[in-house]
C-alpha cells in the first residue's frame, strides 16, 4: 500500500458547519447582486434614444456654428437661444436668433435650428444649421424666443411698408413652429398688429 505524500487535511471532510457557511456566503452574494443591477435595456436602435429617456447630451452651442449671414466686417451676434428636443429623437437642438452686430438701427434677425455635429474642440460638440425659421431677408427682428413642449414661439417685429425706417419696426406678430412630418411648420399667424 502506498501512502500519500500529503498528510490528510481536516477540512476535506464536509461537516454541517461547512454547509451553513457555504449557504451564508451564497446568500450574501445573491443579496449583493440585487443592489448592483445593470441599467434597464431599451428597444431603441443604435444611435437613437427612447423618447421617454431624459436628454443628457449637451445642446449645440451657437458660438460654434456658422450661420448663413453676410455681416461684412461686423460680427454675428446671438441675441437669444433656447434648447430642447424638438424632433423627438432624444437629442437636444438649439434655436438661435442671430443678427449682424450693428452700431445703430435694427438689423434684421435670422432664426436658425442647430443640431450637434458630435465633433468640436475639447468636450463641446460642434453645431450646424439644419433649418431656417426666419430668413434675414424678410426684414424681421426677434423680440422674444421661447421653447415649451417642443414648440418654438417668438414675437417678430416688422414693417408695414418699405418706407418705415429700419430703426422703428411698427408691426408685431406672434408665431410658433413645431416639427411635423420631417419639417418645422409655422402656425398660421393671426393678423399682424400695429405697434
Amino acid at each position: 500500500m502506498q501512502h500519500s505524500a500529503v498528510p490528510e487535511l481536516a477540512h476535506t471532510r464536509t461537516r454541517p458547519i461547512h454547509w451553513v457557511a457555504t449557504a451564508a456566503a451564497l446568500a450574501a452574494v445573491v443579496a449583493a447582486s440585487a443592489f448592483l443591477q445593470p441599467d434597464a435595456a431599451t428597444a431603441a436602435q443604435h444611435g437613437t434614444r427612447a423618447a421617454k429617456d431624459p436628454v443628457t447630451a449637451a445642446p449645440p452651442d451657437p458660438a460654434r456654428a456658422e450661420f448663413p449671414l453676410d455681416c461684412g466686417p461686423a460680427k454675428v451676434l446671438v441675441q437669444r437661444k433656447v434648447s430642447g428636443d424638438l424632433d423627438g429623437d432624444g437629442l437636444p437642438e438649439t434655436v438661435a436668433a442671430v443678427r449682424c452686430e450693428a452700431g445703430s438701427g435694427t438689423p434684421p434677425s435670422g432664426v436658425y435650428v442647430l443640431t450637434g455635429t458630435g465633433t468640436g474642440n475639447g468636450n463641446a460638440p460642434g453645431a450646424r444649421v439644419v433649418a431656417t425659421l426666419v430668413d434675414p431677408e424678410d426684414r424681421l427682428s426677434v423680440q422674444d424666443l421661447t421653447l415649451r413642449d417642443a414648440t418654438v414661439t417668438a414675437t417678430l417685429l416688422g414693417y408695414s411698408s418699405p418706407d418705415v425706417p429700419s430703426c422703428c419696426p411698427d408691426v408685431d406678430e406672434d408665431v410658433k413652429w413645431q416639427w411635423k412630418d420631417g419639417a418645422f411648420l409655422r402656425s398660421a399667424p393671426p393678423a399682424a398688429r400695429s405697434m
